[in-house]
């Protein structure tokens, strides 16, 4: 939490909004204690509900400014109205999202229940598997948001990350700034709210003809956002010296049984992967960094040679079918003439 919010100091957001909820509250607590030290100029909002907080972010991003907002589980979903009106208007907001468990029964710890909600919600979504990435994944979600046009969630397990205290490797002030660049309300949105002398309408109403129409652009986009993912990730691996990628293979080149995770569980399954190897069992891992848009395009080049693969997914679809992660993952590998089990 306070990785993140160290990395919204540097970032120095034009606007965020924010309401209180277990394990993001640290996380917002870390960085008004930035704004009332002086340290960012931000203009922080301290919102009634979750939906009023998407809703400030928004009007802030639909004006031109570069906004973000953090938020877990019930949180998300008293927010989510709002999700699709972001991602239809294209505005890059950025998110944090803290997963934690959906109630009923009350449980503020982590699964990926409420990341699972927003999948189709046209929202990029990035896995952070500990707090370096996290760190790390923010300020490239800002690059990311308003290279495609399209808010972009990073998604940080709760307590399992979010409170975990560790070694972290900072980039300076000036490289974060350079980085992602300076906020200009003219360039962060093509039509922002603020321009007067070019009037533009938000919100209107569309009938089928012409919602298709408008609809048709945002598909397009997301799948286009992919090779953006790609560019800001190359772009960062130069300037921090890290090796990001949007699927991360560990002993794949001859791996015959392959665990594919998200998040903080990839550390423990390179683990188990290496003792298996021990026992002479050729295993391997893969972790997915990118959810949204989904890289099966590069998930089948990396899963084809496998003999069987174990999707471990942190949350239940209640369907009687699958969990979303191995649905996406099998859907992948469907086309080939001989599927890995």
């Amino acid at each position: 939490n306070q990785a993140i919010a160290e990395a919204m100091r540097q970032i120095n957001y034009d606007v965020v909004a924010a309401y209180p909820i277990s394990p993001q509250t640290e996380l917002m607590g870390f960085f008004a204690e930035y704004l009332v030290n002086g340290l960012v100029d931000t203009e922080f909002v301290t919102v009634e509900s979750e939906h009023s907080a998407m809703s400030a972010v928004i009007g802030a991003a639909a004006a031109g400014a570069r906004a973000m907002t953090a938020t877990a589980a019930q949180g998300l979903l008293y927010m989510y109205e709002n999700l699709p009106i972001a991602s239809n208007w294209r505005l890059p907001i950025t998110m944090v999202l803290v997963n934690r468990a959906l109630s009923a029964p009350l449980n503020i710890h982590c699964d990926h229940g409420d990341a699972m909600t927003a999948r189709d919600s046209g929202w990029i979504q990035l896995f952070s598997e500990n707090s370096q990435e996290a760190y790390h994944n923010l300020i490239m979600a800002v690059k990311i948001a308003e290279k495609a046009l399209l808010p972009t969630i990073v998604n940080m397990e709760g307590y399992i990350v979010s409170h975990t205290i560790g070694n972290l490797n900072l980039l300076t002030d000036k490289e974060v700034r350079e980085f992602i660049g300076e906020s200009d309300w003219r360039k962060n949105v093509p039509y922002p709210l603020l321009d007067t002398d070019n009037p533009k309408t938000y919100g209107a109403t569309a009938l089928p003809d012409y919602y298709t129409e408008l609809k048709y652009p945002q598909h397009l986009a997301m799948f286009e956002a992919k090779e953006k993912v790609k560019e800001v990730l190359s772009e960062f691996n130069k300037l921090a010296g890290t090796d990001y990628h949007i699927i991360e293979p560990y002993k794949l080149e001859d791996a015959e049984y392959v665990i594919v995770v998200m998040g903080s569980t990839a550390g423990v399954a390179r683990t188990a992967a290496d003792i298996l190897r021990e026992k002479g069992i050729k295993a391997g891992v893969l972790k997915i960094r990118l959810f949204r848009p989904f890289p099966a395009e590069e998930i089948i080049e990396a899963l084809k040679n496998a003999k069987a693969i174990a999707v471990l997914d942190r949350h239940d679809s209640v369907n009687g079918l699958a969990s979303p992660l191995f649905e996406d993952i099998a859907t992948s590998m469907f086309h080939l003439m001989e599927r890995p089990f």
